[in-house]
């Protein structure tokens, strides 16, 4: 199994914290800046036409933020927020209910909405374009539809997967934003600022530097790592966060300088002893690994193909040149990897 703490999948122990951190305002919300001014404007746009904003698309891994936009699209409207996912809605009866429900400029955020089942995602369809909902009442020729007019809304979706989100559902969004890993003065700003909410101290910039570059680039594992460096600065230190409780709290928790854990480095490591460097596909990655191959592709693969570790081929999956060098290993220079 992955590592809790750089898991970036919101785990049971997050929903305080993030509760407690996530910012209330766009001025609050650090990075994505070009996705921040594009939305600014689709909802001042909206607000002085006094609609409802389009439908909403929002892709990035877990962890940079998608549904704290969403609940900042909501207070920047003055609109209700609605919250559910994919797998919740099973029936159309669920997404009925839902829908019912809204009232004029509600916004209905739909959290992993690639995992819709294809019967909701089709009763979508008219729901989105032209706010009426068809109900199909009783079964073979006496069956009839029934058509449930339906208040102006606007609908969000998050989701990790874009490519598993079909091509009709995709298109019937007005608005589309990916969101990218963050850069390093972001994440130190992140970790900054939750500090402060969470009263703890920070004696040091080198401190910050050192937990903002192990967080992957995510917001999440950054507050979660403060949490836990938070915590062994108070049992081994004096309270107060600095160099040496910051690299000493890494270290316990086998986290390098990259980020990665020790599941990270195993997936390296087998990609390049077992399958000579790859190419390797999916499938027999996951079995050689012992994970589940959501999790390779979810958690683990995204921040590897940022880092420049991994690379993606038709083939299957390769390990570069730098994941040689930062496991210590010899790298071979043939014409296969001189490719990359």
């Amino acid at each position: 199994m992955s590592s809790r703490i750089t898991e970036p999948k919101q785990l049971n122990e997050d929903r305080y914290l993030d509760s407690t951190l996530r910012p209330c305002s766009f001025d609050e919300y650090v990075g994505q800046e070009k996705i921040k001014d594009n939305l600014k404007i689709l909802i001042e746009a909206a607000n002085q036409r006094k609609e409802a904003i389009d439908h909403i698309l929002l892709s990035g891994s877990s962890g940079l933020g998608k549904t704290t936009l969403a609940y900042i699209i909501a207070k920047e409207m003055n609109s209700n927020i609605k919250i559910t996912s994919g797998p919740a809605i099973e029936k159309v009866g669920d997404l009925a209910s839902i829908l019912t429900n809204l009232q004029p400029g509600d916004i209905l955020f739909i959290d992993e909405i690639h995992r819709l089942n294809k019967t909701i995602e089709e009763t979508l369809y008219p729901v989105m374009e032209d706010f009426v909902l068809d109900i199909i009442i009783g079964k073979g020729p006496s069956a009839r539809t029934l058509q449930l007019e339906l208040p102006r809304f606007t609908m969000i979706g998050a989701t990790t997967r874009t490519g598993l989100i079909s091509s009709p559902l995709r298109s019937r969004f007005g608005a589309t934003y990916r969101l990218d890993f963050y850069q390093q003065p972001d994440i130190e700003s992140i970790i900054d600022r939750s500090a402060k909410i969470l009263k703890v101290s920070i004696d040091n910039p080198e401190a910050l530097r050192i937990i903002a570059q192990s967080s992957r680039r995510t917001p999440r594992v950054a507050n979660r790592l403060l949490k836990r460096v938070r915590d062994y600065s108070q049992v081994r230190g004096n309270g107060i966060i600095n160099q040496q409780t910051s690299q000493e709290a890494l270290q316990m928790l086998e986290i390098d300088q990259y980020g990665l854990e020790p599941t990270d480095r195993r997936l390296l490591e087998m990609i390049i002893t077992k399958f000579n460097g790859g190419p390797v596909g999916l499938h027999a990655l996951a079995a050689a690994c012992q994970e589940e191959t959501e999790t390779i592709a979810d958690v683990h693969e995204p921040y590897l193909l940022q880092l420049g570790f991994l690379d993606r081929t038709p083939r299957g999956r390769i390990a570069t040149k730098l994941a040689y060098n930062h496991l210590g290993l010899n790298y071979p220079e043939d014409s296969r990897n001189s490719l990359l």
